[in-house]
């Protein structure tokens, strides 16, 4: 059937939308490919589900050719599996619960691993049966605290996700690396850059981790690269540790008057007017900066943590909380002060934290503050510093912790050459989970000696819309959308302008022609509709080939348009068909 734009249930927009923040929020919004439902939930339109499936559809045809099997789990789950794993309580105010009539706890599922691993293990018992990969295409529900930018991060969504069953290491590796392959085909033929990046398991768990990031200025994660091919998300980036420094002759640590200093900035300037280094100036890089947080672990318990980051750099709070997973982080407050009396605010030193220390607090360096380096930092009084404070011999820490801002030009870790520093959108992440999914659920096969083993499990996600809003951030202008041929809502948009029948009469027939060839076909056949407004509409759809019939049909010809380049020829009546087809199929 053709889509006509008379009866297509559509409406476009000339205004952005007020909460619309980037690209592909506005556009899909203003060409009537989804409609907000409430914060981060939105409707698939016609237009916009034709795309979504073509997505899907590539996601499919891939899996399938790797040899995985779709399934399809419910997304209304009971709590057990998910308590039998920890996760019910892991994954904290990021999931939604619910309770049935009779009390009953369930879940909308944010990810499947548990129900997977259950369904296996309800069918499968011996190594016979492996290596198996399944996949199901399904919807997710993330309890987000800020959804933004439309369908990038939403509250339900749709997701690929795949996992893998083997009997041994050696076989999650081959698995691991079939779905790599994949992805990379998947992302290839869907025309989105990317880039693939080391990560951190998280929540999920696992021995390793990648994500696939589709590199853009308004992406949520920030990522690394070297010259070398080291490629990281900022989160997963480990210090080069410096080697330990002689410090015999370093003088004893001894409290100065440091009045008036609330920054770095001033502290340093204090430093070198009243008690200068003979060797070079006092820097930023010599204080040491204790910032207090607090961990709110998944069973809802709060521990005080002070980090020692070297005071040139900031914490970076998505790196200290991928580090201490699954705790979530909360502000040092008021209340936590009073509840603290050895912490002078705005002079807090590691004499007043650590495990043993008289506040009892936690206290995790950065990697760079090792043995025999002195620092400045808090003297635990008002308006006092303390110098040449050297580690290793004056304080220690509890540990260490990877919290601090990774900056361009940084090392990588790899030897590979200094860091620079890019922002993209996650558009897949793979997992190598290893056995803590199937120990918790007790997924076990007699292997080939009879001996009874824990599966080993990888766990793949690709984030279908997700993938497709990432394809609208990078195929537009300031017109509209520009869809790559084969994920358009259809292969051409015929246009008939103008008031006269035949235009219309003419429009129709060659729609039907291309139908007939096995193009698809947008028939703007909208009547009382000005030529502009039409071609807006069209320039905002984004279709990638644009057939114009209006008033040169009186000369015989009609005008092809291709969205993309924007480059328009007129084209004889007899031969549009043809025209057409050609374009559509290169």
């Amino acid at each position: 059937m053709l889509m006509r734009m008379s009866t297509l249930f559509l409406r476009t927009l000339r205004e952005d939308p007020a909460e619309a923040e980037v690209a592909s929020h506005k556009l899909l919004v203003r060409a009537g490919y989804v409609r907000r439902a409430a914060p981060g939930i939105y409707t698939w339109l016609p237009l916009g589900l034709k795309v979504l499936r073509r997505v899907e559809a590539v996601v499919r045809e891939e899996m399938d050719a790797a040899g995985f099997q779709e399934v399809h789990f419910p997304a209304l789950l009971p709590r057990e599996p998910y308590e039998a794993t920890n996760r019910w309580t892991e994954y904290g105010d990021g999931m939604f619960r619910l309770k049935d009539r009779k009390g009953a706890d369930y879940l909308l599922a944010p990810t499947h691993e548990e129900m997977f691993t259950l369904l296996v293990k309800d069918l499968y018992s011996s190594y016979k049966d492996l290596p198996l990969a399944i996949y199901q295409i399904q919807t997710k529900y993330r309890d987000e605290a800020r959804p933004r930018a439309g369908v990038l991060r939403g509250r339900e969504f749709v997701m690929k996700d795949s996992y893998s069953f083997d009997v041994d290491d050696a076989g999650l590796e081959l698995s691991y690396e079939k779905h790599r392959e994949a992805y990379v085909r998947v992302f290839t033929r869907l025309g989105l850059d990317f880039v693939i990046v080391s990560a951190v398991s998280g929540a999920m768990g696992g021995s390793r981790s990648e994500e696939f990031l589709h590199p853009t200025a308004i992406g949520e994660d920030t990522f690394v690269r070297s010259p070398g091919g080291y490629a990281a998300n900022v989160e997963a980036v480990t210090t080069p540790v410096p080697p330990a420094l002689p410090h015999d002759d370093a003088p004893a640590a001894h409290v100065e008057d440091t009045p008036d200093t609330p920054t770095i900035e001033t502290l340093v300037a204090a430093a070198n007017a009243s008690h200068p280094r003979p060797d070079r100036p006092w820097t930023a890089a010599d204080t040491l900066k204790n910032v207090l947080v607090v961990l709110r672990h998944p069973d809802g318990t709060r521990e005080p943590l002070a980090v020692g980051v070297p005071g040139d750099r900031e914490v970076d709070l998505k790196r200290l909380e991928a580090s201490l997973a699954p705790a979530e982080l909360e502000a040092f407050g008021e209340a936590d002060f009073a509840a603290h009396p050895a912490l002078v605010k705005g002079y807090i030193g590691p004499g007043a934290l650590g495990a043993e220390s008289a506040s009892g607090i936690r206290y995790l360096l950065d990697p760079r503050v090792v043995e025999g380096t002195r620092w400045i930092t808090g003297a635990d009084q008002p308006g006092k510093h303390v110098f040449d404070l050297v580690a290793g011999r004056d304080f220690t820490g509890d540990g260490f912790v990877e919290a601090a801002e990774v900056r361009a030009g940084d090392p990588a870790p790899d030897g590979s050459g200094p860091l620079e520093l890019a922002r993209g959108i996650e558009i897949g992440h793979i997992f190598a989970l290893g056995r803590r999914y199937a120990e918790a659920l007790d997924l076990k096969v007699l292997d080939e000696n009879g001996k009874q083993v824990v599966v080993t499990m990888g766990s793949y996600g690709i984030g279908v819309t997700r993938a497709l809003a990432a394809i609208a951030e990078g195929n537009h202008d300031d017109k509209g959308l520009v869809w790559p041929r084969g994920l358009a809502p259809a292969d051409v948009h015929v246009v008939a302008t103008g008031k006269d029948a035949e235009v219309f009469t003419t429009a129709e027939r060659i729609a039907s022609q291309l139908q007939a060839d096995g193009v698809e076909v947008l028939l703007d056949d909208r009547p009382k509709v000005s030529p502009g407004v039409k071609f807006k509409d069209a320039e905002l759809i984004g279709v990638p080939t644009i057939l114009v019939v209006g008033k040169g049909l009186a000369e015989g010809v009609v005008e092809l348009r291709d969205r993309r380049t924007g480059e328009a020829r007129q084209v004889h009546l007899a031969e549009a068909v043809r025209a057409v087809t050609d374009a559509v199929r290169g």
